[in-house]
């Protein structure tokens, strides 16, 4: 099964939270608009941000920041601060010595292919994709 990690769950709810917000906010902020305990959105914008995601203001009104707008973050970027580069086997990532039969395997270099397809859809989503869209208002009956 392929799964992603909580952290990077995380990191997309407090990324779409930070934008529905449209101002800096602080991890404590966060943690009560999304649930998420502080030390853990704190951790996730600590990482977010040194992948340049998300960027934090020192201060008394200080807090994180989007870089972007959510148009232009794809999952996969998010995924990738988090998780590290997406590769669903030991041969995918380009790192020798990984797989004890990576010199017999009669499947080495087949899995590229599956590996950037997913790689391509999850690039094709963006945060904004993932956000809630507002609930449409009903115009009143004239």
């Amino acid at each position: 099964m392929l799964r992603l990690s909580k952290l990077t769950d995380y990191a997309v709810v407090v990324m779409v939270r930070l934008a529905s917000s449209g101002a800096v906010e602080t991890s404590r902020s966060i943690a009560h608009a999304t649930g998420i305990p502080e030390p853990t959105v704190a951790k996730v914008l600590k990482t977010l941000a040194a992948s340049q995601l998300v960027e934090s203001h020192r201060g008394a009104h200080g807090g994180y920041r989007l870089v972007l707008p959510l148009e232009a973050v794809p999952i996969a970027d998010v995924i990738g601060a988090i998780d590290g580069p997406i590769a669903l086997t030991a041969c995918v990532d380009g790192t020798p010595g990984l797989c004890d039969a990576e010199n017999l395997c009669p499947l080495r270099g087949r899995w590229e292919r599956v590996n950037d397809a997913i790689h391509q859809a999850l690039s094709s989503i963006t945060l904004a994709d993932m956000a809630p869209k507002p609930a449409l208002i009903a115009a009143p009956a004239v």
